[in-house]
């Protein structure tokens, strides 16, 4: 099975975090690369339990994902901003 899914990275705490969007899995990890790898296998892990219990298509639809050609196609990205809000105090 082909899937697509966009991965974000950031450092917290001395360890980098990356998680695999649209499922909303993530991992960790010593360096941005070791948690992009960390988070491929946790999503790996993630969709073969899907398979395995029978919900991986509701999973992936309800991800926002959609079947095309045999591949699963996540939703388009319109852009992943940073931003600063001013709360009240």
């Amino acid at each position: 099975m082909d899937i697509d899914l966009t991965i974000s990275v950031w450092e917290e705490g001395g360890q980098f975090v990356a998680q695999a969007m649209p499922l909303d899995v993530l991992s960790s990890g010593a360096t941005p690369e070791a948690a992009r790898e960390a988070v491929s296998k946790a999503v790996r892990c993630f969709l073969m339990t899907a398979r395995d219990t029978g919900t991986l298509n509701e999973v992936l639809t309800d991800c926002g994902y959609h079947k095309l050609d045999g591949s699963w196609r996540s939703p388009a990205w319109v852009g992943i901003e940073r931003r600063a809000l001013k709360i009240p105090a």
